[in-house]
């Protein structure tokens, strides 16, 4: 297999470059999931056109907006201290991603760009309302991440865009999980997000390892109802969550085992996040936190 590499300086080239032959192109950012398709031969293109030198890289905060360069390292996304401080979910999502060589080396712009089913990051983003700003020749686009990921490994990406950023409009409160057979170097075989807005539906709940992409899953969320949810609303969105994800059975695992990761992750995902919320005085929160108390306290002790 034979190809040309090019490595456009400038935003303009690089989309120059690309509209020229846009059937023919493979765009490289991380590479990390491009070269083994290259070395295996399942991708042939004829033009190679690495992003590497485009000033996409940098994480902008704009009041409780965070706009991430599509070019930016997982690695560095992960460090970041505004981001362990302010969007920790994220954090953590990264890190499920891969090795800690592979996220030195992988993007969210090819994460993305990528689509797999098995994302470690496509459903918080999805819980998150992030969107997509989408540039090309004359102009750009903005797109939901719900709206950019079509199925596996098919996007909205037209011929001669590429993504630019992504932007989360507010660090929610929110929690990702994952069940995978080895910590690192493989992949989840099923992701649960979770977050809580402050419109309805008041709870997002999304999944990874479903087919053929990640979902929100809003029966599920109407279910946690408003505020703190009961147990019996969370046990019923959790079997409702399992019931309503497209599982199929693979290498990593089998639909009825993926349905029962689903209950137990959708449960641990909402208590996690539940009991990291404030909890001021005269809140819902609060009440459910004082009565949980009494409820363990032992007999006879009163509360001062």
């Amino acid at each position: 297999m034979s190809f040309t590499l090019a490595t456009p300086a400038t935003v303009a080239e690089a989309l120059r470059l690309l509209a020229d032959r846009p059937e023919e192109t493979a765009v490289l950012a991380g590479g990390t999931d491009l070269l083994i398709d290259l070395e295996d031969g399942t991708h042939r293109p004829r033009q190679l056109l690495s992003l590497r030198r485009l000033p996409w890289r940098a994480l902008r905060w704009n009041g409780p907006s965070l706009t991430i360069g599509a070019l930016a390292p997982l690695a560095e996304i992960e460090a970041d201290p505004r981001v362990q401080r302010r969007l920790p979910s994220l954090a953590r999502a990264i890190h499920a991603v891969g090795s800690v060589a592979l996220r030195h080396r992988a993007t969210l712009g090819g994460n993305l760009g990528r689509a797999s089913p098995t994302s470690d990051l496509i459903p918080l983003l999805l819980v998150l309302d992030a969107t997509l700003t989408l540039v090309r020749t004359g102009g750009r686009r903005e797109l939901p991440v719900d709206a950019f990921v079509r199925g596996s490994r098919r996007t909205a990406l037209a011929p001669g865009e590429l993504i630019e950023s992504v932007t989360l409009p507010s660090p929610l409160p929110s929690e990702y999980l994952w069940q995978r057979v080895r910590l690192a170097n493989d992949i989840s075989q099923v992701g649960v997000a979770v977050a809580r807005g402050s419109s309805a539906p008041e709870w997002r709940i999304a999944l990874s390892g479903v087919t053929p992409r990640a979902v929100r899953l809003p029966t599920a969320e109407k279910l946690l109802g408003q505020g703190l949810p009961a147990p019996l609303a969370l046990e019923l969105a959790a079997q409702e969550a399992a019931r309503r994800a497209p599982f199929a059975t693979d290498k990593r695992a089998s639909e009825a085992y993926r349905r029962r990761l689903v209950q137990v992750l959708v449960k641990r995902a909402v208590t996690s996040l539940t009991s990291s919320l404030p909890a001021a005085p005269g809140t819902e929160i609060h009440r459910a936190r004082r009565v949980a108390a009494a409820r363990r306290r032992p007999p006879g002790k009163e509360s001062r």
